[in-house]
């Protein structure tokens, strides 16, 4: 990955419906340099998809929280981790190094929907003797943009 790859993904994370030509103008590139670079770091992996941000209270999500997991065997996680991949209000799902054995990002319609999903759902999971959960007041930023750093040459 170079310079211009960079900058590519860089106006791709803010402004994701630019056309090729748009990019070409904002970096300097003509709209078939755009093409085949976005192909190559589609092809690389770099690129992992194309998505819509959509705001979350607008799509009727007016709960955010994050919630802490502790799971007592590794032989209890791939439950936990199925439930995990089902259940749409969970965003994220991180193991993490700390007390606890996972992290949670969570978006709920309201609290009774966030009651429901921890406490019907995720603890009547066998092995899973605790959880903890940091319901959002506010929220000073929240990005799905990525940092590029060009790679060591």
């Amino acid at each position: 990955m170079d310079e211009l790859d960079r900058k590519i993904l860089e106006h791709i994370q803010h402004f994701g419906r630019s056309s090729y030509a748009e990019i070409g103008g904002a970096i300097g590139l003509s709209v078939s340099a755009v093409n085949e670079r976005l192909k190559k770091l589609e092809k690389q992996g770099v690129i992992a998809g194309w998505t819509a941000r959509v705001d979350p209270l607008a799509a009727g999500n007016g709960v955010l929280a994050f919630v802490y997991v502790l799971i007592e065997r590794p032989e209890h996680e791939a439950a936990f981790q199925a439930l995990v991949r089902s259940e749409s209000a969970i965003q994220e799902c991180h193991h993490v190094a700390s007390d606890w054995s996972y992290l949670l990002k969570v978006r709920a319609p309201n609290l009774l929907a966030l009651e429901e999903l921890v406490a019907r759902k995720i603890k009547a999971l066998p092995g899973i003797p605790r959880s903890q959960t940091v319901i959002v007041m506010s929220t000073a930023k929240e990005t799905a943009t990525v940092p590029v750093h060009l790679s060591p040459a």
